[in-house]
């Protein structure tokens, strides 16, 4: 199947790895904050991870001219940012909720490298950021 050659029904094998590495490396940062009963815990994090691989995988497919694709890409950041924002509250003149807000953004940058099938990439900032989540 030639880039630009997608009936309603195809699927691309590459596509559903590319989603399911998405899935699988959220789920690996979710389930961290899950456990330590995070606002975006395992759920908002695979959702996160696979919508911006999928979002990405979708960019490169309808995308004639590469401002598209970095259009796409930034549109991704600044929707994800909302996401963010939705976390962060001020409670007792403390701010609350930016590691939670972080988390959403590196999610969405770790879907958006297993869309675009930079797998390796994806799973050392995995990695680091399972790093900078437990011990720290």
């Amino acid at each position: 199947m030639e880039k630009g050659d997608h009936s309603m029904f195809s699927i691309d094998i590459q596509d559903v790895l590319k989603l399911g590495i998405a899935l699988l490396l959220g789920g690996i940062i979710g389930a961290e904050r899950e456990r330590y009963k995070k606002d975006a815990g395992l759920r908002t994090t695979i959702l996160i991870t696979l919508g911006s691989a999928l979002f990405t995988i979708l960019s490169l497919r309808i995308s004639v001219v590469n401002e598209e694709l970095t259009r796409i890409a930034s549109n991704i950041v600044t929707g994800i940012g909302f996401l963010g924002a939705g976390v962060i509250i001020q409670e007792h003149g403390r701010v609350k909720g930016l590691t939670t807000a972080a988390t959403i953004w590196i999610s969405a940058a770790i879907g958006m490298a297993c869309g675009g099938g930079e797998f390796a990439l994806a799973a050392v900032v995995t990695f680091l950021t399972m790093i900078v989540l437990i011990p720290l």
